[in-house]
């Protein structure tokens, strides 16, 4: 049965899917290697905006931490959620199995000098982050019964409403959340639930296991669990976030510092090859144009810095001051990407290529957990754990972007957000029983396609944006902006 509709589905999207994708991904040759030009157009939006923004990614990352350990936070002002929760909310809607199984991936292709272009790449994105962030609190609605509603949807039909053409601004805004909604379904959905179910699978047994062949049991089991978070919005889903986002970084940053650690006799001559080979011109792997553009695009598609789905999560934090929230996304990248990605990298580069599982034929995250039993024969089980909550916690945040991108087409009603919540879960539970490789792809496409006007209005927004992180520094300077007792 399950055999004949996923033939029957695939039949049906493919076509669409590889038509899009061959645009979205579409390779430009550099040097060459190809490159997805959507990777060159969010690479170059990055360090425009930090560049254009004073490198504000670094010089305010200590104003970042002070206001997201609640040092400005108001607890009467509007919005929902607090600065932490914001970002924990965030966090947990980028990082997932990219982290661990998709930089291995980077690492193999692109060569050890790929980790060191991946950190570039991170801190380039906090600047963009900042933005869109900024933008999702400025431009976000307030809605009757106390909730608000932001993203990029709001903004982009802003900057056209008010130079005379508002069907067209919400026109602009309409593509982009039915893209998100529908992206949502997949990237944030049903790859989500799969990954969950075969590393539940990978746990208990493998093969053997007794869910090896009862995906449909383990779908309802998720849609279920992550029904019972979302229900409550975007409150239920940020304590959520609050309470796993930490315990499970922390889970994966020690697992991987302790392996990273019992191989410390390789770690001077791994650091040495990550550098060498990251500016070296010639090499199999393409050599630095080819650790660049690999490391880059590894890192861009971890953190979603410039596709703007973050910024609907940030736009509920309770503030006045839109750069507030701004300067606290700068977290978002540097512990999605700067931290975890960096760490996998590490692990891979002390641990595989000395030890020859480079040449074992494993890919992806076989090979991350390959690297972590070299030293402990169990560490792949809080490995696979970690990649757990990390598809839970994914699954969990872009149900609450899919959602308010369906109220920006459809209304804010009840009945509306209960009927997506319902769809949401349901093909939570799908994707755990079939293989729609065609939906998956037609998601992915989408979710990146949402990056070109996204992007756009960032650059048209750029003067204003940087307008307002600077009058916000300097109210904190002034005395006008003063600290209020945290209540994190």
């Amino acid at each position: 049965m399950s055999q004949s509709i996923d033939a029957t589905v695939e039949a049906l999207i493919k076509p669409f899917a590889d038509g899009l994708a061959s645009f979205i991904f579409y390779e430009i040759p550099i040097a060459g290697i190809p490159v997805p030009w959507i990777v060159l157009w969010l690479a170059v939006a990055a360090s425009f905006f930090t560049v254009y923004l004073g490198f504000l990614n670094i010089r305010a990352f200590p104003l970042a931490l002070r206001i997201i350990r609640g040092d400005y936070h108001d607890p009467d002002a509007p919005g929902e959620i607090s600065h932490f929760r914001a970002v924990a909310t965030a966090v947990s809607g980028t990082v997932g199995i990219g982290n661990i199984g998709g930089v291995a991936v980077a690492i193999t292709i692109g060569g050890p000098g790929a980790a060191l272009w991946l950190v570039v790449a991170g801190l380039l994105s906090m600047s963009t982050k900042l933005v869109e962030c900024t933008l999702g609190v400025k431009y976000r609605r307030h809605n009757a019964d106390g909730s608000v509603s932001g993203g990029p949807m709001y903004y982009l039909e802003h900057w056209l409403s008010v130079r005379a053409w508002p069907k067209l601004g919400r026109a602009l805004g309409a593509f982009y959340a039915a893209s998100l909604m529908i992206g949502c379904l997949g990237i944030g959905n049903m790859f989500q639930s799969n990954q969950a179910y075969v590393q539940f699978v990978n746990i208990s047994g493998g093969e053997q296991s007794y869910f090896a062949d009862k995906g449909w049991l383990f779908g309802i089991a998720i849609a279920v669990l992550v029904g019972l978070v979302i229900i409550g919005g975007i409150r239920t889903i940020a304590g959520f976030a609050a309470k796993v986002v930490p315990a499970m970084a922390l889970l994966y940053v020690v697992s991987a510092l302790v392996i990273i650690l019992l191989s410390y006799a390789e770690i001077p001559q791994a650091l040495s090859l990550i550098v060498t080979t990251a500016f070296t011109w010639e090499s199999a792997t393409g050599g630095m144009i080819g650790a660049m553009i690999v490391g880059f695009q590894r890192a861009l598609f971890s953190n979603e810095a410039g596709i703007g789905s973050a910024s609907i999560a940030h736009s509920a934090v309770q503030t006045d001051e839109p750069a507030s929230e701004g300067l606290v996304s700068l977290l978002e990248p540097f512990i999605d990407t700067v931290v975890i990605c960096t760490l996998s990298s590490l692990v891979i580069v002390v641990t595989a290529f000395p030890n020859g599982l480079m040449d074992s034929g494993l890919e992806g995250i076989a090979l991350t957990s390959a690297a972590f039993a070299h030293h402990v024969s169990w560490a792949p089980y809080p490995l696979a754990v970690a990649a757990l909550l990390f598809a839970f916690s994914t699954a969990v945040s872009w149900s609450y972007y899919g959602l308010k991108a369906c109220t920006y087409l459809l209304g804010e009603g009840a009945l509306v957000q209960n009927i997506f919540k319902f769809v949401f879960c349901g093909f939570l539970a799908l994707g755990c029983m079939i293989q729609l490789e065609s939906v998956l792809a037609f998601s992915d496409a989408m979710v990146f396609l949402i990056a070109v006007p996204n992007i756009i209005g960032l650059y048209l927004f750029a003067p204003e944006v940087k307008a307002e992180v600077a009058r916000f520094r300097k109210g904190i300077a002034n005395g006008r902006i003063t600290p209020y007792e945290s209540v994190e």
